[in-house]
Protein backbone atom coordinates (compact mmCIF):
# COMPACT_ATOMS: atom_id res chain seq x y z
CA UNK A 1 0.00 0.00 0.00
CA UNK A 2 1.46 3.40 -1.03
CA UNK A 3 1.74 6.45 1.20
CA UNK A 4 -1.31 8.75 0.96
CA UNK A 5 0.96 11.82 0.97
CA UNK A 6 3.95 11.20 -1.29
CA UNK A 7 2.43 8.28 -3.21
CA UNK A 8 5.96 6.93 -3.76
CA UNK A 9 6.98 4.82 -0.77
CA UNK A 10 5.35 1.93 1.04
CA UNK A 11 3.04 3.00 3.88
CA UNK A 12 4.21 1.72 7.24
CA UNK A 13 2.21 3.93 9.61
CA UNK A 14 -1.54 3.54 9.61
CA UNK A 15 -3.93 5.99 11.30
CA UNK A 16 -7.55 5.19 11.99
CA UNK A 17 -9.93 7.75 13.41
CA UNK A 18 -13.49 6.93 14.42
CA UNK A 19 -15.68 9.95 15.04
CA UNK A 20 -19.46 9.90 15.33
CA UNK A 21 -19.57 6.35 13.99
CA UNK A 22 -17.54 7.16 10.85
CA UNK A 23 -14.13 5.63 10.28
CA UNK A 24 -11.34 7.42 8.43
CA UNK A 25 -8.07 5.69 7.52
CA UNK A 26 -4.78 7.29 6.49
CA UNK A 27 -1.67 5.34 5.52
CA UNK A 28 1.73 7.12 5.47
CA UNK A 29 5.35 6.14 4.96
CA UNK A 30 8.02 6.55 7.65
CA UNK A 31 9.54 9.66 6.01
CA UNK A 32 6.24 11.52 5.73
CA UNK A 33 5.40 10.44 9.27
CA UNK A 34 8.57 12.15 10.55
CA UNK A 35 8.69 15.20 8.27
CA UNK A 36 5.05 16.20 8.72
CA UNK A 37 5.17 16.15 12.49
CA UNK A 38 2.85 13.20 12.81
CA UNK A 39 5.11 11.69 15.46
CA UNK A 40 4.29 14.64 17.78
CA UNK A 41 0.65 14.21 18.83
CA UNK A 42 0.42 17.86 19.95
CA UNK A 43 1.34 19.16 16.48
CA UNK A 44 -0.47 16.49 14.50
CA UNK A 45 -3.98 16.75 13.13
CA UNK A 46 -5.68 13.90 11.27
CA UNK A 47 -7.55 16.58 9.30
CA UNK A 48 -4.19 17.74 7.91
CA UNK A 49 -3.46 14.25 6.60
CA UNK A 50 -6.90 13.83 5.15
CA UNK A 51 -6.73 17.23 3.47
CA UNK A 52 -3.33 16.73 1.91
CA UNK A 53 -1.13 17.86 4.83
CA UNK A 54 -0.42 21.48 5.40
CA UNK A 55 -3.97 22.63 4.82
CA UNK A 56 -3.92 24.72 7.94
CA UNK A 57 -0.49 26.17 7.13
CA UNK A 58 -1.69 27.21 3.67
CA UNK A 59 -4.72 28.89 5.20
CA UNK A 60 -2.57 30.67 7.78
CA UNK A 61 -0.12 31.88 5.14
CA UNK A 62 -2.95 33.24 3.00
CA UNK A 63 -4.25 35.17 6.02
CA UNK A 64 -0.93 36.95 6.39
CA UNK A 65 -0.36 35.56 9.87
CA UNK A 66 -3.68 36.75 11.36
CA UNK A 67 -6.48 34.41 12.31
CA UNK A 68 -9.17 34.37 9.63
CA UNK A 69 -12.75 34.06 10.82
CA UNK A 70 -15.88 33.56 8.72
CA UNK A 71 -18.23 36.54 9.20
CA UNK A 72 -21.31 34.36 8.63
CA UNK A 73 -20.74 31.45 10.99
CA UNK A 74 -17.68 32.46 13.02
CA UNK A 75 -15.67 29.42 11.89
CA UNK A 76 -11.90 29.91 12.29
CA UNK A 77 -8.80 28.32 10.80
CA UNK A 78 -8.37 26.38 14.03
CA UNK A 79 -11.89 24.95 13.64
CA UNK A 80 -11.10 23.94 10.07
CA UNK A 81 -7.83 22.33 11.13
CA UNK A 82 -9.58 20.42 13.92
CA UNK A 83 -12.53 19.12 11.93
CA UNK A 84 -11.32 19.16 8.32
CA UNK A 85 -14.65 20.76 7.35
CA UNK A 86 -15.95 24.25 6.78
CA UNK A 87 -18.84 25.77 8.72
CA UNK A 88 -20.96 27.30 5.94
CA UNK A 89 -20.95 28.39 2.30
CA UNK A 90 -19.45 31.74 3.37
CA UNK A 91 -16.33 29.91 4.61
CA UNK A 92 -15.42 29.08 1.02
CA UNK A 93 -15.22 32.82 0.28
CA UNK A 94 -13.40 33.69 3.51
CA UNK A 95 -10.77 30.96 3.19
CA UNK A 96 -10.72 31.00 -0.64
CA UNK A 97 -6.99 31.68 -1.14
CA UNK A 98 -5.77 28.74 0.92
CA UNK A 99 -8.59 26.47 -0.20
CA UNK A 100 -7.86 27.02 -3.89
CA UNK A 101 -4.31 25.69 -3.49
CA UNK A 102 -5.56 22.84 -1.34
CA UNK A 103 -8.37 21.83 -3.72
CA UNK A 104 -6.09 21.97 -6.77
CA UNK A 105 -3.72 19.54 -5.07
CA UNK A 106 -6.58 17.15 -4.24
CA UNK A 107 -8.72 17.35 -7.39
CA UNK A 108 -8.48 18.05 -11.11
CA UNK A 109 -9.77 21.59 -10.66
CA UNK A 110 -11.61 23.92 -8.34
CA UNK A 111 -14.96 23.83 -10.13
CA UNK A 112 -17.33 20.88 -9.69
CA UNK A 113 -18.50 19.65 -13.07
CA UNK A 114 -20.21 16.46 -11.99
CA UNK A 115 -20.91 13.38 -14.03
CA UNK A 116 -23.79 12.59 -16.34
CA UNK A 117 -25.19 9.03 -16.42
CA UNK A 118 -24.54 7.30 -19.75
CA UNK A 119 -28.23 6.85 -20.64
CA UNK A 120 -29.03 10.49 -19.92
CA UNK A 121 -26.01 11.70 -21.91
CA UNK A 122 -26.98 9.48 -24.84
CA UNK A 123 -30.57 10.77 -24.72
CA UNK A 124 -29.41 14.39 -24.68
CA UNK A 125 -27.09 13.84 -27.64
CA UNK A 126 -29.85 12.14 -29.62
CA UNK A 127 -32.31 14.91 -28.78
CA UNK A 128 -29.81 17.55 -29.90
CA UNK A 129 -29.19 15.60 -33.12
CA UNK A 130 -32.95 15.54 -33.79
CA UNK A 131 -33.24 19.32 -33.29
CA UNK A 132 -30.39 19.81 -35.74
CA UNK A 133 -32.10 17.54 -38.29
CA UNK A 134 -35.39 19.43 -37.87
CA UNK A 135 -33.63 22.73 -38.60
CA UNK A 136 -32.12 21.22 -41.73
CA UNK A 137 -35.53 19.85 -42.73
CA UNK A 138 -37.17 23.27 -42.36
CA UNK A 139 -34.41 24.82 -44.48
CA UNK A 140 -34.74 22.10 -47.15
CA UNK A 141 -38.51 22.65 -47.34
CA UNK A 142 -38.16 26.43 -47.72
CA UNK A 143 -35.59 25.86 -50.48
CA UNK A 144 -37.98 23.32 -52.03
CA UNK A 145 -35.32 20.60 -51.91
CA UNK A 146 -37.85 17.79 -51.39
CA UNK A 147 -35.41 14.90 -51.93
CA UNK A 148 -33.21 16.11 -49.08
CA UNK A 149 -36.34 16.84 -47.02
CA UNK A 150 -37.49 13.23 -47.46
CA UNK A 151 -34.08 11.92 -46.34
CA UNK A 152 -34.08 14.19 -43.32
CA UNK A 153 -37.65 13.16 -42.44
CA UNK A 154 -36.58 9.50 -42.47
CA UNK A 155 -33.54 10.29 -40.28
CA UNK A 156 -35.76 12.19 -37.82
CA UNK A 157 -38.20 9.26 -37.63
CA UNK A 158 -35.29 6.86 -37.05
CA UNK A 159 -33.82 9.09 -34.30
CA UNK A 160 -37.25 9.49 -32.68
CA UNK A 161 -37.72 5.71 -32.53
CA UNK A 162 -34.24 5.33 -30.98
CA UNK A 163 -35.10 8.02 -28.43
CA UNK A 164 -38.35 6.25 -27.48
CA UNK A 165 -36.74 2.81 -27.35
CA UNK A 166 -33.05 3.14 -26.39
CA UNK A 167 -32.67 -0.64 -25.95
CA UNK A 168 -33.13 -1.13 -29.69
CA UNK A 169 -29.92 0.79 -30.54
Amino acid sequence: MLCCICKEREATVHYTKIAEGKMQKVDVCEDCYKTKGASDPAAFSLADLLLGLGASQELEQSAGGGELKCPRCGFTQADFKKTGRLGCAGCYQTFSEGLEVLLKSMHKGTRHTGKVPENLRHGRELSEHMKNLQRKLAKAITEENFELAAQLRDEINNAASRLKNPAAT
